[in-house]
């Protein structure tokens, strides 16, 4: 392992980077170490100005080149059984852990570890940096770097989302569409509970009608069997009603997302609720409460990947990754975004596995991260002109 990405590593996995906390410390160590080597970043904002991106070019600007991304937030460690600290790197066993190890601070420090070498030896096509906030709470972050992006006159002519992958070319993920149910109803003394709404009850029903929802897409598809879960998938994840045993709940708030394959459209699947709800549970509600129903609020959006495997960029992440294979996955990324809202040709690769990701105790392997910067000497190999 490259003694500055281990020490890049250790750095940016001591900044707690949660994704309900600010990042504004660690983009400004980026910030520092980036113009020590005389490059120039922006930041891109948050609307509270709590949180940033950061965007950089290393090598000439006038042209396009390879953009790196990566987001910097993590998620969180509370309730978690960690045996050594999650903030602060530990190497043991040839694996490096702390939280964001493998998801995804460790192929940062890859990335910020070789740009030296990459200035010394001169670059002919530019490295564009992007690095976000909030990607694990929606992607919210990166949908500035977008805006960004396409105000420019000079763009990335391909980009590679760093996702742990175990450095395999990815070329399709799912998107995601996540929102609020907010059921009203009518509070009154339980021992008289048909003179009331009960919400808690009405969103049991709406949840009952996710999970249907979600068994029809595992027995009828459609199916992509190179995803590792080939169907799109529907889930309520959070439920939130209720005051007390005897009180009839007046309001209760559901999470559910759609986890859908690149072909399907999660509207429709949303809109089969919202009809089931006003066709079949709304009519009994407002009967006894005319104010009382259901409501939509939305979350996030992802846009799901889906890129051709003969793509130039899927071609160009092949050879640099050493792999002739590629495959897809479930879980969403950035990568959606700057391909589908940006127009950039996007391939994932990065080192680590998914599977550590989000876990106590997470972890990438040593053999992973040299992988990776096995990665980068051929992307400088491509990119320099010594």
């Amino acid at each position: 392992m490259n003694l500055r990405s281990r020490e890049i590593a250790h750095r940016l996995i001591a900044f707690d980077t949660t994704s309900r906390l600010s990042n504004l410390a660690l983009i400004e160590w980026v910030e520092g170490y980036l113009g020590g080597l005389g490059v120039e970043s922006r930041r891109v904002y948050d609307g509270e100005g709590r949180k940033a991106n950061l965007y950089a070019t290393v090598g000439p600007r006038d042209r396009s080149g390879i953009m790196l991304s990566g987001h910097t937030d993590v998620v969180p460690v509370e309730g978690q059984d960690w045996s050594v600290p999650p903030f602060a790197a530990t190497e043991r066993d040839g694996r490096l852990y702390g939280r964001g190890s493998a998801d995804m601070k460790t192929f940062l420090a890859i990335v910020l570890a070789f740009l030296p070498e990459a200035i010394e030896r001169g670059l002919e096509t530019p490295l564009h940096l992007a690095f976000s906030y909030d990607e694990e709470v929606g992607c919210l972050g990166a949908r500035g770097l977008v805006d960004l992006l396409n105000g420019m006159e000079v763009r990335p002519r391909l980009c590679i989302v760093g996702e742990p992958t175990g450095m395999q070319p990815v070329v399709a993920h799912k998107g995601k569409l996540s929102m609020y149910g907010v059921v009203t109803g009518l509070e009154g003394h339980s021992s008289l509970a048909p003179d009331g709404v009960n919400a808690v009850q009405y969103a049991a029903e709406a949840i009952a009608f996710v999970r249907r929802q979600g068994l029809a897409f595992a027995a009828a598809g459609p199916f992509d069997r190179e995803f590792d879960c080939p169907h799109t998938t529907a889930h309520v994840g959070v439920v939130r009603g209720g005051t007390a045993l005897n009180i009839i709940p007046n309001e209760c708030r559901f999470e559910f997302e759609y986890r859908h394959l690149p072909a399907d459209d999660p509207q429709a699947a949303l809109a089969d609720l919202r009809r089931f709800c006003a066709e079949e549970l709304e009519p009994g509600m407002k009967a006894v409460h005319p104010d009382a129903g259901f409501a939509w609020e939305p979350m996030s959006e992802i846009p799901a990947l889906d890129i051709r495997p003969d793509d130039e960029v899927v071609s160009f992440v092949k050879h640099l990754a050493g792999r002739n294979d590629h495959g897809k996955v479930a879980f969403g990324t950035e990568a959606g975004l700057f391909h589908s809202r940006a127009g950039i040709p996007t391939a994932i690769c990065g080192p680590g596995s998914i599977v550590q990701a989000h876990k106590p105790d997470e972890y990438i392997a040593l053999e992973q991260i040299a992988k990776g910067e096995a990665f980068m000497a051929r992307l400088l190999d491509h990119c320099c002109v010594r």
